[in-house]
């Protein structure tokens, strides 16, 4: 079997695994940084050439989870200038660094918002060709991360997998900004799991619902995972959640007045 053919066939049993356990309402993601020197996928559309616009990664990752499309992003298409300078497509100037963009917005001041970016995991600058995102079903490459946006339900199904070998807690961070860094690049440096809190520009580009949550695989732990989801639905921790319902139920006064007519018979 061609080597395509096998990563192909291996994407599409992890995404039959997640979406048996978890059953998420949108496409489960996988994404690469895309290296120089190598072709980017033939079947993947570039925001600028091929649909005419510029886009926010998390608004890309939208498209991909809802529309089912490949995109590959470069330089040119990313319309997000905080995006272009944590994925290494541009260099961090001075205004970026000193906190300028949080301050007045996330943070009271420039300080404090300048601890804020020091914070934000990045690439160094042109450390990679592109951000490539297909639905992991549909992937013909191996991903580096698998995004699942779910509820929150859904998503302490992938944390009781992902604890199912080591136990103990996973342990993640939220800044209420730039989901992108936290779902890739913080995901692939750290080579650990996730609970990704959509950020505000998630929920204005890239269209995150109020009920939505994220949550990252990194390959390296993508079979941990698999195999965590079945062990915890082999213990009962499953989704739907099998709530108790073999109960006899109380109804209002007026109701159980009129269950009283039916005892007399």
């Amino acid at each position: 079997m061609p080597a395509a053919e096998q990563v192909l066939e291996r994407n599409v049993y992890v995404c039959d695994r997640i979406e048996f356990h978890v059953r998420p309402s949108t496409f489960p993601l996988a994404i690469r940084m895309w290296p120089h020197g190598e072709a980017l996928p033939e079947k993947a559309r570039r925001p600028g050439p091929d649909l005419g616009i510029r886009v926010a990664t998390c608004q890309a990752f939208g498209i991909s989870r809802r529309y089912g499309w490949t995109l590959a992003l470069t330089r040119d298409d990313l319309a997000c200038p905080l995006t272009t300078v944590a994925f290494g497509f541009e260099e961090a100037p001075a205004y970026y660094l000193q906190g300028c963009c949080c301050a007045g917005m996330y943070t009271e001041t420039a300080e404090a918002g300048a601890r804020t970016e020091s914070m934000v995991a990045r690439w160094a600058t042109d450390q990679y060709q592109a951000i490539v995102v297909a639905p992991l079903r549909r992937a013909e490459f191996e991903p580096d991360v698998v995004l699942v946006f779910g509820t929150p339900g859904q998503v302490l199904r992938l944390v009781t997998a992902a604890l199912w070998k080591r136990g103990g807690y996973l342990t993640s961070r939220f800044s209420g900004r730039l989901d992108c860094s936290d779902e890739v690049i913080h995901t692939m440096q750290t080579q650990e799991c996730q609970v990704v809190l959509p950020c505000y520009g998630d929920r204005i580009f890239g269209h995150a619902e109020d009920h939505e949550m994220a949550f990252t695989i990194p390959a390296a732990r993508i079979d941990e995972v698999l195999e965590g989801l079945e062990g915890t639905y082999r213990g009962g921790v499953r989704y739907p959640i099998p709530v108790f319902l073999r109960y006899t139920p109380t109804f209002p006064p007026a109701y159980q007045k009129l269950a009283e007519f039916f005892q007399k018979k």
